[in-house]
């Protein structure tokens, strides 16, 4: 247990976000308790290893196995300020997976089919900006820049500040759904003038996408990627992308241009010069 202790100290000191610290303690709990009793100190770099291969490879997936390699790390290498090497552990090759997208029209008809003013704002904002929804429910009142026309996010993730588009239909949205609501201090908030919860977000979009009868997987970050695959669309610079998404890197961005459709509207298949009615 003390163990653990020391690792969300750690961890809060460092200011890592709430979502990531209950990922790490998750992840450590689960490899203390499969060495109950032991001295985690001593373990050797083959111990860990078959821990992972025993009871992680076989039950999670390639994202979530690096969570657990991850938290192990941490605790060795920023608790007991182990030197790395010791930490090179074996990690699963990432699949290069392409981000579900919505169209342009299907994301105007789930906003059209939502008649809760707070509800449509709540997505208006998360298309609009490109938002996770972590940092859409971390938005403060203060963080809303009419004048220049930015949201502030503030310690978004890798605890990095950036600004983000500000659209003005959104805004005057905002500004009828303030008038109606009036948050207290985060902008969209619950019911304690707390913040408004991620369960609610994922609930309200998908009565949406139900009622417009769209049969793709939406969640609230295929909005991000939606608004990302969108801007590439109308001509936006990779790099101006690769800031208001707040990639650490612009490979991440780019997994957007195998999204994109704009480059093969171009490409004219050769058997359009067929004769294929007979």
């Amino acid at each position: 247990m003390e163990a653990l202790t020391a690792l969300t100290n750690k961890l809060k000191a460092k200011r890592y976000s709430r979502s990531t610290i209950q990922v790490y303690r998750y992840c450590f709990q689960k490899f203390q308790d499969a060495f109950n009793g032991v001295n985690l100190n001593g373990l050797e770099k083959d111990e860990i290893q078959d821990y992972l291969l025993n009871y992680i490879v076989p039950y999670y997936g390639k994202s979530t196995q690096n969570q657990h390699i991850n938290a192990i790390k941490f605790y060795y290498e920023k608790i007991l300020s182990k030197p790395r090497s010791y930490y090179e552990l074996d990690r699963p090759l990432q699949d290069k997976r392409i981000p579900a997208v919505l169209e342009k029209v299907e994301v105007e008809f789930i906003l059209q089919s939502i008649h809760n003013l707070k509800h449509k704002a709540v997505l208006a904002v998360i298309y609009s900006s490109g938002l996770r929804v972590g940092e859409l429910l971390a938005l403060k009142l203060t963080d809303v820049d009419s004048k220049r026309m930015v949201f502030n996010i503030r310690s978004a993730k890798g605890n990095k500040d950036r600004l983000v588009p500000l659209s003005h239909s959104v805004l005057l949205l905002l500004r009828c759904y303030y008038k109606k609501y009036k948050p207290a201090h985060y902008l969209f908030e619950g019911t304690t003038n707390t913040p408004y919860s991620a369960s609610s977000i994922r609930k309200v979009l998908k009565r949406a996408v139900e009622k417009t009868g769209i049969r793709k997987k939406v969640t609230p970050h295929t909005l991000r990627h939606s608004y990302a695959t969108h801007l590439l669309e109308n001509g936006v610079d990779l790099r101006y992308i690769q800031s208001i998404l707040g990639h650490s890197s612009i490979t991440t961005t780019e997994i957007y241009t195998h999204v994109s459709t704009a480059h093969l509207k171009k490409v004219i298949s050769p058997i359009e010069s067929f004769n294929l009615h007979t």
